[in-house]
């Protein structure tokens, strides 16, 4: 029919994320197998499919070693990135203009301070930054915790325990403050 507007096709879901470059064999990482270095690695690169690039191209050998990062829903490739974690003055990513999903504006952008780290936890062998790192315990990854449910009643007990040791001990500290300021007065009155 003439004149119907076609939508445009639904993206697929990223299922896995492919790292290859120079000095490392093919890394796969399957969201089912290692989701927390997928989420960490995806969250690296999906921003810049719909952005607009933010800086023009940096010479090519402040760049540094290069990674090519491919985003893959089930085996077809949704978006290919270029990573550079060590470039001069920061790390540096770029978007080419033909992606499987379709023609985009080529171009750079600054990536992300955890580039690097995201790429080394995913098996590429970079050097560890653990400074880049927020959160967690020391400015670590962090501790996997487990979700144990809370018992209100115990949490509520808790609370007021804590709160009736607050208040003897604040009890405690005003009976000395009392019994100071009782002393003082009794030696003034005494020497007058």
């Amino acid at each position: 029919m003439a004149g119907t507007a076609q939508a445009a096709p639904k993206a697929a879901k990223p299922t896995s994320v492919v790292i290859t470059g120079k000095g490392i064999q093919k890394i796969t990482i399957d969201s089912a197998k290692r989701p927390e270095a997928f989420q960490f690695l995806l969250s690296e690169v999906s921003w810049m499919s719909t952005a607009t690039p933010q800086t023009t191209p940096p010479k090519a050998k402040s760049l540094g070693p290069k990674y090519t990062v491919a985003v893959m829903a089930k085996n077809a490739p949704q978006q290919i990135y270029e990573l550079y974690p060590l470039a001069v003055g920061g790390p540096r990513a770029h978007r080419g203009a033909k992606q499987p999903t379709g023609d985009k504006t080529d171009g750079w952008f600054y990536g992300r301070l955890t580039m690097s780290e995201a790429l080394r936890v995913s098996g590429v062998p970079l050097k560890a930054r653990p400074d880049l790192i927020s959160g967690g315990i020391g400015g670590g990854l962090g501790e996997q915790v487990s979700a144990k449910e809370v018992d209100p009643v115990e949490t509520a007990n808790q609370v007021m325990v804590q709160m009736r040791q607050l208040f003897l001990l604040n009890g405690a500290v005003l009976v000395v403050i009392m019994f100071g300021l009782g002393g003082i007065a009794y030696l003034i009155r005494r020497k007058v």
